[in-house]
């Protein structure tokens, strides 16, 4: 079976490097590109013919919302999803108005952002679950309901599952690297479990490769992500993977 072909679309070099490496795990993806702004991905589609196109709203210059139209006109067959850390009901509204194909937030889990990415290149409308629920309160407004869209012709729509709570009202565009006292800050164990997350496996399979238990494992993970400063385990993997863990 023919793997599904990605295209990285964003502005952090380091967030895309670190992605590759992760989305490079699972056996039916294969990023075959990626892209700091959206002439840069309109350069590699007239090269590359690919199956989803993973895209940051918050590009240099012309915005992502703003340059579906044409990421459309150049790979018509090509999914589009938003990948952002945008959680404004109005960015979500715009982007399916311009015919994106699903929308994620960054704090979405890598297995989930997997499923995802196999969702809409089935058929699907994916939507993380607060995004849903925000789309379906702005719908619910008399004066704004006409204005809103559906989710695609047909398509039915898929929320994914629940992602890791952000504190923060206004997350940073993409999770940065965390400076080396931050990784020398964690134990032995954390340091061995974020190299087993960075290669993409889950709470059970690291328990499992551990022999220790699953709980232990979760409290493990928080851990982590508080003293690297993430939110996600694909935020915490990045950071892996970037510093050479994994």
């Amino acid at each position: 079976m023919r793997p599904i072909r990605l295209l990285l679309v964003d502005d952090h070099p380091l967030f895309r490097r670190g992605l590759r490496a992760l989305l490079g795990q699972a056996p039916r993806l294969q990023v075959c590109g990626e892209a700091g702004d959206a002439g840069e991905a309109l350069r590699h589609l007239r090269e590359v013919d690919v199956d989803v196109i993973l895209l940051d709203n918050h590009l240099p210059g012309v915005r992502g919302v703003e340059a579906i139209g044409a990421l459309r006109e150049a790979a018509p067959r090509a999914c589009i999803l938003m990948l952002t850390v945008s959680e404004e009901a109005e960015d979500l509204a715009a982007a399916l108005r311009a015919g994106a194909d699903g929308y994620l937030l960054k704090t979405t889990e890598l297995d989930q952002l997997c499923e995802a990415v196999e969702r809409v290149v089935a058929g699907d409308s994916v939507i993380s679950p607060p995004m849903l629920n925000k789309l379906v309160t702005l719908m619910r407004q008399p004066e704004r309901a006409s204005a809103e869209p559906s989710c695609g012709d047909g398509a039915r729509t898929v929320a994914t599952d629940e992602p890791v709570a952000v504190d923060a009202p206004s997350p940073p565009p993409a999770p940065a690297p965390a400076p080396p006292s931050a990784l020398e800050a964690l134990s032995e164990r954390e340091r061995e479990i974020l190299a087993l997350i960075a290669r993409g496996q889950s709470n059970k399979m690291i328990a499992r490769t551990l022999d220790i238990a699953e709980t232990t494992v979760k409290i493990h993970v928080q851990h982590i992500l508080r003293k690297l400063h993430v939110t996600s385990r694909v935020q915490a993997a990045v950071v892996a993977v970037n510093h050479g863990l994994g």
